[in-house]
């Protein structure tokens, strides 16, 4: 059975895809994205990865 670990990255607005490109270059998968706790400006992504 696959086990995971899983991440929470702070997104900023202007370098979305330079962030989620690097975190996808580690071996992370993008599960979701959502508002930060400080409104829909700031954005959360989670994200996971198999554990090795």
């Amino acid at each position: 059975m696959t086990t995971w670990e899983y991440a929470t990255v702070p997104l900023l607005t202007h370098a979305t895809k330079a962030i989620l490109d690097q975190w996808g270059a580690d071996g992370w998968e993008l599960v979701q994205v959502i508002p930060g706790p400080t409104g829909s400006e700031n954005l959360v992504a989670y994200m996971k990865r198999p554990r090795a």
